[in-house]
């Protein structure tokens, strides 16, 4: 009998891509996902054709909970890092179903937005990052799991952190900027850089928050896809399944491959508006953090806050080295995506 893993959001660019890494490596495992309704789990049925499905949300808490009781592994990753309720029935299952001899193993995806709360506190936004806004994930392991509370996705952090036990192995997995095409059968598209193309395409001007000087890190989709192959894989290697470095409250797994200014960001998608023939003349044009919050398409603030992690835990204990292409060459295909997306064709040349 194969592994027994949850999984949520294997509709989502991230739930898609891990569940497609997952059970590319492990063809035996036993996969239970939580889909919305029937209708939404044809393409992951299609593709999955031995997975059992549960459908549902993450506040069906009942139906939440016995699915981690019965998990060997949970890789939560639909609305992981905002959503208390899934949050914690996951915890309640995990130690229902669980004990010290056969402990349930839990990959949480959380996300890196945890770490631009100084520049919420101290209202800085688009102001470059200072020093104690860069965050090792082991040399700084300390200061990350007791962020402020008021620290985006914390409060879900804290919940996950307070179900670890002998009987519940926790990693938290936190990705900054994600890039490239998912592997999922439904959602492929990433968020951001897909946003901030989409918002010039629409508006004629690609937004840069303030200075221009925010950073962010960001990894490929696909490096995300192995790390996460890596950290179920890890659940199964003595060596590490018992490591509290690996699952435990230092378990807390950064995962970026490089960074960026969002400022280069937005000039590079005008410089690809303008090229690919969808605007007529490169354009970026300075707005407040307000002003970017209101924009069609724009889930958070992140163009105008500095958020810096380093991955420096998994290449130490899982080996994990990051080989996506760069994330230069993946503003052209994120400007063409979204150009179709929006009907557009490129203009005629005056």
């Amino acid at each position: 009998m194969g592994l027994k893993i949850f999984l949520t959001g294997a509709t989502g660019y991230i739930g898609g891509t891990a569940l497609a890494y997952l059970a590319k490596s492990h063809p035996g495992y036993e996969f239970t996902l939580l889909v919305r309704s029937e209708e939404k789990g044809k393409p992951i049925k299609a593709k999955y054709p031995n997975a059992k499905l549960l459908y549902g949300g993450l506040t069906d808490s009942a139906v939440v909970e016995q699915a981690a009781a019965e998990a060997d592994v949970v890789v939560h990753t639909a609305d992981s890092s905002d959503n208390a309720p899934g949050a914690q029935a996951i915890a309640k299952g995990l130690a229902r179903g669980h004990s010290a001899e056969k402990p349930g193993y839990w990959v949480h995806v959380s996300g890196t937005s945890i770490l631009t709360w100084f520049d919420r506190q101290e209202k800085r936004f688009g102001e470059g990052p200072v020093p104690n806004q860069k965050y090792h994930d082991i040399d700084d392991i300390d200061r990350i799991v007791t962020l402020p509370d008021e620290a985006h996705h914390r409060d879900v952090d804290k919940i996950v952190q307070s179900a670890i036990s002998d009987a519940v192995k926790v990693a938290i997995l936190c990705p900054p900027t994600i890039y490239g095409k998912g592997s999922g059968p439904v959602n492929t598209r990433s968020v951001q850089i897909p946003n901030m193309a989409r918002i010039g395409l629409k508006n004629g001007v690609v937004p840069i928050v303030g200075a221009g000087k925010t950073e962010w890190d960001h990894v490929h989709i696909d490096d995300l896809g192995d790390l996460f192959v890596r950290l179920v894989d890890a659940t199964q290697d003595p060596s590490l399944a018992g490591n509290p470095e690996v699952f435990g409250l230092h378990g807390y797994f950064f995962a970026e491959s490089g960074s960026h200014r969002w400022a280069d960001v937005a000039g590079w998608i005008a410089e690809e508006a303008s090229r690919q023939g969808f605007v007529r003349e490169a354009r970026t044009g300075s707005v407040t953090q307000s002003e970017v919050e209101l924009l069609e398409g724009v889930s958070t603030g992140s163009y105008g806050q500095n958020s810096k992690s380093v991955a420096q835990r998994a290449g130490r204990y899982l080996g994990w080295r990051p080989k996506g292409g760069s994330l230069r060459d993946e503003v052209a295909r994120a400007v063409s995506e979204e150009a179709a997306a929006l009907g557009l064709a490129p203009k005629e040349k005056a």
